[in-house]
């Protein structure tokens, strides 16, 4: 079990949120959901990839922003096509740079492990043309990188 649990707050909607996200990612699952003195899921425990979240119907006081984001490391294009396109469906938002908001109002980061390598070039020539590259994306498209980093003199 971990000691640090990323915990969320929802106004109304964490078991919903839960069982999306749980459906998006592999090695997921509920763990429970529980009542408050109510009847209705006050607050939700579930795994996420592997990672171990909770999440709490706390009402509208206060809502999500991309000072906390979740950031997803995708080792090729088509994983990062399949997250970003099941994330932005339903009312999510494309951002920049590989952000985008849930329909839930959270925000993620779907990343390929190629923009670390190529902006990590040695060669700053290539690394700043891979940086600028990506600085005109929503969606990362590791073929534009790569195409500016093979074109970087």
């Amino acid at each position: 079990m971990n000691k640090i649990t990323p915990f969320l707050w929802f106004n109304d909607n964490a078991e919903e949120a839960m069982n999306y996200y749980v459906s998006i990612f592999p090695n997921s699952r509920v763990i429970s959901a529980w009542k408050g003195p109510d009847g209705k899921v006050m607050g939700v425990s579930f795994v996420l990839n592997g990672q171990e979240v909770r999440g709490l119907n706390g009402g509208p006081q206060f809502k999500p922003t991309e000072a906390f984001s979740f950031f997803v490391d995708c080792d090729s294009q088509e994983e990062v096509d399949m997250y970003w396109n099941k994330l932005t469906a339903d009312g999510g938002q494309e951002s920049m740079c590989g952000w985008l908001k849930d329909k839930y109002g959270l925000s993620w980061q779907i990343i390929p492990t190629a923009l670390g390598r190529l902006m990590g070039d040695k060669d700053p020539k290539k690394s700043q043309a891979v940086t600028q590259c990506m600085l005109k994306m929503k969606k990362i498209v590791v073929a534009d990188l790569q195409k500016a980093y093979d074109e970087a003199q």
